[in-house]
């Protein structure tokens, strides 16, 4: 019996326990799932042909050995059977492979597959996802057969593409535009035409990454802004939205304000995946009227975990994945030093306060074991009396240091800024790129550049000029920058020159070689002060 169903006899208890209940967990009860399904993933795992090839021959026989046999992997060593698409290698048979972006400017992309386990388990959490966004305490939500969801998801092969597939089985939301009509529709065309339709029809839902979530937003106020709503259009809407429509135009014109999205829709349920979101939530909460709730989600494990009413950090659903952590000091060790092998920790080891890179294997059949996503993650706290739960909740912080994410839509990587730079053959002969934040806590990356001395004696070289340059390059290797201008309106890059001779003298003076993927908040501090003493002194 499908949620739709359960609604309809009015199960609330049980639709509850069934996609919620995971929220009740002690923290044994918790490891007792992740252990019983790792069981299950270790055999099939360890027994195909994928995992003999990371395993040479060596047989795991329980979580223990597993976890000392298996070392720490990434994308490269899983590329050549995935890419190639060899399902008789898999663990699991799988029904769908989702793509997204592997590494601008060297691998153009990565993909996963999915079985018809893993996809089971998706649609139950992602359906936990969507009742978890209207509640307002345990046991409570919102959610009805006859409800609207507008689309602002990249349709498949992208992971998001799976979303309103998922949900369809389990009840018949209606998504604006419809999925089979927006998936060939630009960003612009489906949010004008969603819009329209939320107009005549009223909208209840909202799920994008946050950066996306904040475009959508702004377009939408924009199209009723300056007389955007024509008379005509107006009149084909439903008797509820246009007196909705009449007091909104009253109220903005009171308050001498732009219309928002929240005076016309009344949002039951709001939610962001993707990076940043810290960024985006409270412009989007004064937009909509309503907190968005994050989800964790990625292309390899597809939907991991989700904040609850409160909105104080987010669980880890025990189905998806079997979790590991490393500690931000083990994994800093293990980028300066690759020989060092960081120890990981289990979910009920995990420390409040401590960050955290996660680490993960795939459950039912999946092919990602101890697999090093790039993401990293706070513990908050190991219990939540206010969503009265005893497991760990995580807030999420960013990729690890050397890859720069923008957005939730680019990463950024020391090969890619050195492909730019070769390309372009501009003279740059020293560099450091950074993650910043502008006064409106937007990101964006920083590069800090020095030039050869010729060429700042021969030339008019500007940080403008640079800028210019360089993001030309990055648009031509990386799709994904380019979608920042095109659907966010966002130019991502900013550009300083130093001095010649900034980045030697700072290494005498320190007597130490700067990280050139964000360097510490310190060695940036110190190696501007001696751009600064180099500019006095000449």
């Amino acid at each position: 019996m499908n949620l739709k169903e359960k609604l309809k006899k009015q199960q609330y208890n049980e639709i509850w326990q069934q996609y919620c209940g995971f929220l009740d967990l002690s923290m044994d009860g918790y490891m007792k799932i992740q252990r019983r399904l790792m069981e299950e993933q270790i055999q099939l795992w360890s027994n195909c042909g994928l995992g003999q090839s990371i395993l040479k021959g060596k047989h795991p026989r329980n979580l223990d050995e597993f976890r000392k046999m298996v070392p720490l992997t990434e994308y490269e060593d899983y590329a050549d059977i995935l890419l190639t698409k060899q399902p008789d290698m898999l663990p699991g048979n799988p029904v769908i492979w989702i793509q997204t972006t592997w590494e601008g400017g060297k691998h153009p992309i990565k993909v996963a597959p999915y079985t018809r386990s893993m996809l089971d388990t998706y649609r139950n959490n992602v359906t936990a996802c969507l009742i978890l966004s209207t509640s307002r305490k345990k046991g409570s939500f919102d959610v009805a057969s006859t409800d609207k969801f507008l689309y602002a998801l990249a349709p498949l092969p992208y992971a998001t593409g799976l979303f309103p597939l998922a949900l369809g089985e389990e009840i018949d939301i209606e998504f604006l535009p419809a999925v089979k009509d927006a998936v060939n529709m630009s960003f612009s065309e489906r949010n004008k035409l969603g819009f329209k339709m939320a107009m005549k029809k009223d909208l209840g839902f909202f799920f994008g990454l946050g950066s996306v979530a904040y475009a959508v937003s702004l377009s939408l106020s924009s199209m009723t802004g300056g007389g955007g709503i024509q008379l005509s259009s107006l009149l084909k809407c439903r008797p509820h939205m246009i007196f909705r429509m009449i007091q909104a135009k009253y109220r903005c014109k009171k308050e001498n304000r732009q219309l928002l999205p929240k005076d016309l829709f009344h949002l039951k349920g709001f939610m962001v995946a993707g990076t940043d979101n810290q960024c985006y939530k409270d412009d989007l909460e004064e937009l909509w009227g309503i907190r968005p709730m994050e989800l964790f989600a990625g292309t390899e494990p597809s939907i991991m975990g989700t904040e609850t009413w409160t909105r104080k950090g987010m669980y880890f659903f025990p189905d998806t994945a079997f979790y590991e952590f490393i500690t931000e000091k083990d994994m800093l060790k293990n980028h300066e030093d690759p020989s060092y092998v960081p120890p990981t920790y289990l979910m009920d080891e995990v420390q409040p306060g401590e960050k955290y890179e996660l680490v993960f294997t795939i459950l039912k059949g999946g092919a990602f074991a101890r697999y090093r996503c790039g993401d990293m993650y706070r513990c908050v706290g190991l219990e939540n009396r206010e969503d009265e739960t005893q497991i760990p909740r995580f807030e999420y912080v960013d990729r690890v240091p050397w890859i720069i994410d923008i957005a939730g839509f680019t990463r950024i990587s020391e090969n890619g800024i050195r492909n730019v730079i070769r390309l372009s053959k501009l003279p740059i002969t020293n560099w450091v790129a950074a993650k910043e934040y502008n006064e409106k806590n937007r990101p964006y990356l920083h590069m800090y550049v020095e030039l050869e001395r010729e060429s700042l004696l021969n030339s008019a070289m500007s940080a403008d000029i640079l800028k210019e340059l360089l993001s030309t390059y990055f648009k031509y290797i990386d799709q994904d920058y380019r979608d920042l201008k095109k659907i966010l309106g966002m130019d991502p890059l900013q550009v300083t020159i130093f001095t010649c001779g900034t980045f030697e003298t700072y290494e005498k003076q320190t007597g130490k070689k700067l990280h050139q993927m964000n360097p510490s908040y310190y060695d940036l501090k110190a190696l501007l002060e001696v751009q600064e003493c180099l500019n006095k002194v000449r």
